[in-house]
């Protein structure tokens, strides 16, 4: 009997070893059968649901639009309500968030593929690597869609949101729709290959172009310029703690409690005296040095150890979250002082917006504004050079405009300038020494310092070392971007191997999936759009069909 039950263990031990061997076919499978299960649209009750916000779900509609035919049925079927927006957005701000009787998801005419576990609505960089992944799986009409309904958002909403809900109305995400214009407008498959199809497409891209200027103009406003520099800078017009955090309510008070920690860690001004249930005459008080206690529930229970944060704080932080790169220690403790900086990131990614715009006005036969592009783009590249050129280092760093200095903070974003072209063929050669700063064995680390925080070592997204690998290819480094591939698309499979998922990040000085965040932002999600995309594009970069 025990050497049976020996032997019982021996097979079962042999069935999991095997099971949790890497294969990449079995990670191909599930990409391509996970676009479905994504995928999102107004007639799908399930993508009403924000489990972000615990509430009832509220569909809310352009004011100048009307409710569309297909929402009618949407009350009764999914248990919404569906309300018009209380007046016409032209930009970022023009309608507080705040003002609405509740948080709701904002209409999009067209299905969309979302990340996936918390983030259920259509966010505005992830869909550039998801739009990726689409165009390489050949579902152009899916990733084309999505596009057009960023043409919406500029339309009715002001700007591309970070995402379709009401609490993001203030604050847009890395641009990158020039990228996804362009990656639509260039797929033979995406109009029917006749003269009707041309004149479809040309119509198309005269459409793009008018909104992809207007949302160009939100990176130009007085509020989103890193001062006198040329540069830009992340901004929310919004104030106070994000209304998003309110299903994550130890995260402010887990800064709180590590800036006392660490007095000397540079979290200057970001913590201000307050109590906990403070009177009305200290609510007051905190209103103007800290955040309005009576507008959010998020702000009174941001409070540890007799300390609140700082105005200041929060404007940062929700810069920060416009970044993308929610949180980490790039700006400062918990990025505090994202506001204070023009980020390489931005900068680089408005340059490709500057050369993308003069390239589809070549297309449009509109010589003049693609000479003014162009003087855009020449502009920004002279900034960038000036103030984020590192040559000693042989790097391109963010600049902290406040202080006149550039960041010694050793961050993946530095490597941007190869993929948006604004790196010399002499700049990229010294950047490529430097790689050893973030490669690790599982791929692209974000950065070289250990902060507990998912934006830094030792985790590794897809986006950022997607654009690495992108970048690398671009400039001549085709060996180093195959290997970052091969590196990166192994820990998905070894994860993927692991437990049947497909995550938001990864460890990759580990090189598998076992993430743990040990302050602030903790959550570690499943799906995931931005991964799968990239985990395709890098087999294209190894030369894998």
């Amino acid at each position: 009997m025990r050497l049976l039950f020996s032997l019982l263990l021996a097979i079962v031990a042999s069935v999991n070893s095997v099971a949790q061997q890497p294969n990449p076919e079995a990670t191909l499978s599930y990409i391509h059968s996970a676009w479905e299960t994504l995928t999102r649209s107004m007639t799908d009750c399930h993508s009403l649901v924000d489990i972000k916000v615990t509430a009832e779900p509220v569909l809310y509609v352009p004011a100048e639009l009307g409710v569309p035919p297909e929402v009618f049925d949407l009350e009764p079927k999914c248990h919404v309500k569906v309300v018009a927006l209380p007046k016409r957005i032209e930009k970022l701000g023009d309608l507080r968030p705040e003002a609405l009787p509740a948080a709701g998801l904002l209409y999009l005419p067209n299905p969309y593929v979302v990340p996936g576990g918390r983030f259920n609505e259509m966010y505005g960089w992830d869909s550039y690597f998801i739009l990726l992944g689409l165009e390489a799986d050949h579902k152009e009409a899916l990733a084309k869609g999505m596009v057009d309904n960023f043409l919406f958002e500029i339309e009715h909403y002001g700007a591309v949101l970070n995402a379709n809900r009401t609490y993001y109305l203030t604050r847009s995400q890395p641009p990158f729709l020039t990228s996804m214009i362009r990656a639509v407008h260039e797929n033979p498959a995406s109009f029917p290959a006749t003269p009707a199809g041309r004149i479809a497409a040309r119509a198309w891209l005269e459409h793009a172009y008018e909104l992809a200027q207007k949302d160009y103009s939100t990176w130009t406003r007085p509020e989103h310029l890193a001062g006198t520099t040329g540069l830009a800078r992340y901004f929310d017009f919004g104030s106070g703690p994000v209304p998003e955090m309110s299903d994550d309510s130890t995260y402010y008070p887990d800064v709180i409690r590590w800036l006392i920690a660490h007095p000397k860690e540079g979290g200057d001004g970001f913590l201000v005296k307050g109590s906990e249930h403070p009177d009305v005459t200290e609510a007051a008080r905190l209103k103007q040095s800290s955040c309005d206690l009576q507008a959010s529930s998020v702000c009174m229970r941001a409070w540890a150890g007799g300390y609140r944060l700082s105005k200041d704080f929060y404007v940062g932080d929700r810069a920060m979250r416009e970044s993308g790169f929610d949180p980490s220690f790039r700006f400062g403790p918990f990025s505090g002082a994202a506001h204070h900086y023009a980020p390489v990131c931005l900068n680089s990614l408005l340059y490709r917006y500057e050369r993308d715009l003069a390239h589809i006005a070549h297309l449009l036969a509109k010589p003049k504004d693609a000479l003014h592009w162009n003087h855009r783009a020449d502009l920004r590249t002279a900034a960038m050079q000036r103030y984020m050129w590192r040559p000693k280092e042989g790097v391109f760093a963010d600049f902290d405009y406040t202080h006149a200095r550039t960041s010694t903070c050793a961050y993946i974003t530095s490597l941007y300038p190869l993929w948006a072209g604004v790196a010399t063929r002499e700049q990229a050669a010294e950047m490529v020494k430097q790689l050893n700063l973030f490669e690790r064995p599982g791929g692209l680390s974000m950065s070289n310092t250990n902060t507990g925080l998912q934006w830094d070592e030792p985790f590794g997204w897809a986006p950022t070392n997607w654009i690495a690998v992108a970048g690398l290819e671009a400039t001549g480094h085709r060996a180093d971007a195959a290997r970052i591939a091969r590196a990166f698309d192994a820990t998905v499979d070894a994860g993927f191997a692991r437990d049947g998922t497909i995550r938001e990040k990864y460890n990759v000085v580990a090189g598998d999936a076992d993430v743990q965040v040990s302050t602030g932002y903790k959550s570690y999600v499943i799906g995931f759009g931005w991964t799968n995309g990239v985990y395709l594009k890098m087999k294209e970069v190894q030369g894998v069909k």
